[in-house]
């Protein structure tokens, strides 16, 4: 197995892909609920800023600004990804048969990719790039044409529509 080295750098700004393992699977969308309730517990406990989020049907990007003296961003995702998992299981919508199969075929269990990709924003116009690439993200993969039109985004929350293209 790889060995990751994360950057040592604490309280930064950075950029992640989160995928689930089988690209087939809709759960992030027909569940967002769980979703943003695993991410609420995580945050109540390990906060974070949350700088943008998008949410797709089998992966999501957002971008998280940590604490100054914080770089425990993998942990804090293990957890998200853990809460969202154990609800699913908990209302039968993953059974724990196909947690198994997906160890046997996937080589680990869960229904996330093991790993996640991350990145780490140097500069104000990297930030607002890759704020834009989120939002801009469900056009991209044709599930709307307009960024606004996507129900889970956090654009919602940051532009107002205003007729000009967030993407």
């Amino acid at each position: 197995m790889p060995n990751y080295i994360r950057p040592a750098a604490t309280g930064a700004v950075v950029f992640f892909t989160v995928y689930l393992a089988d690209h087939r699977k809709t759960l992030l969308t027909d569940h967002i609920n769980k979703l943003r309730r695993a991410v609420r517990e995580v945050r109540r406990d390990a906060p974070f800023g949350i700088n943008a989020w998008v949410v797709l049907p089998d992966h999501m990007h957002a971008v998280w600004t940590l604490p100054s003296g914080d770089r425990a961003y993998g942990q804090r995702w293990g957890k998200v990804k853990s809460k969202f998992t154990r609800s699913l299981r908990d209302a039968n919508v993953v059974s724990r048969h196909e947690m198994r199969h997906a160890k046997e075929t996937l080589g680990h269990a869960g229904i996330w990719q093991p790993r996640f990709w991350e990145h780490h924003i140097r500069s104000e116009a990297a930030l607002q790039t890759t704020i834009r690439h989120c939002w801009g993200n469900p056009v991209k993969h044709g599930y709307v044409d307009d960024p606004h039109d996507w129900p889970f985004s956090s654009i919602h929350r940051d532009v107002p529509r205003t007729g000009v293209s967030a993407a």
